[in-house]
């Protein structure tokens, strides 16, 4: 099965973006499934219906999230609907919504590092608890990590290797240059990056955020401007084995 994984898409340049892009994609690689960071897609911060509305008629089918999930209350009130939008799954007991979904039977979940992000519960713990109670088990499941330390995303990868299908970063929307297949057969990559301007600090507004560096004061930050950076991965997985075949960079640039 091909699977499509883009990076963070920032506010409506990004929506745009992947508006752009995706039916393409789609259709040049035989995907089966598209996974998409939402979590920045309203106004750089937070999701709300509309905006993820947007992603899904672009043809996401599940949309994942991280700790600004709850900028936009708009959303809060739809996590437990109909729409494929999920948060992380360690978040505390009793938090709307749910950590996982299974879409044309591939079971996508979506975690939140602890280290510089926030205080949440364990994620290694929260998966092991997923993956030995979820009855039945697709042979397909694929995590979406959103954390900042590089150590926490590479020790998950390592931690979840063979037991899973693909683990991938979100959340800093810089790309890195390590995806792997690991020796137990699990997809690897640090992070995918963004779907955001190119003239920008990760997707805001260059002048905004200086001020905030030289300043030290709290500064409203806005979506940078200009063209954008389209950042995915493709990840081809055995339907029998669950196991990784291929995972590849995928980078698309607006002219």
């Amino acid at each position: 099965m091909k699977i499509l994984a883009i990076g963070d898409v920032i506010g409506k340049p990004g929506r745009d973006a992947v508006k752009q892009f995706l039916p393409g994609l789609i259709n040049e690689y035989g995907v089966k499934l598209v996974i998409a960071n939402g979590e920045n897609s309203a106004h750089g911060i937070g999701i709300t219906v509309n905006t993820a509305r947007d992603l899904i008629d672009a043809g996401v089918d599940v949309i994942t999230t991280g700790n600004h999930v709850w900028a936009q209350r708009d959303i809060m009130n739809h996590l437990d609907g109909e729409l494929p939008v999920i948060r992380p799954l360690n978040f505390p007991p009793g938090a709307p919504g749910c950590g996982y979904r299974i879409s044309n039977n591939v079971l996508v979940v979506n975690l939140i590092g602890r280290i510089f992000v926030g205080q949440y519960d364990c994620p290694f713990r929260a998966m092991d608890s997923l993956l030995s109670t979820l009855d039945p088990m697709p042979k397909i499941i694929v995590v979406d990590f959103h954390a900042e330390a590089t150590s926490e995303k590479v020790a998950l990868g390592r931690y979840l290797d063979g037991r899973v299908s693909a683990v991938y970063g979100t959340h800093t929307h810089i790309g890195t240059t390590d995806s792997h297949i690991l020796p137990n057969g699990t997809a690897y990559v640090t992070d995918i990056g963004m779907v955001g301007p190119m003239d920008s600090i990760i997707g805001d507004d260059v002048d905004n955020v200086l001020t905030s560096f030289l300043v030290g004061l709290p500064h409203r930050l806005s979506v940078g401007k200009g063209f954008c950076a389209f950042d995915a991965i493709l990840l081809d997985i055995d339907d029998e084995t669950g196991k990784a075949e291929s995972i590849e960079r995928i980078r698309r640039e607006e002219t």
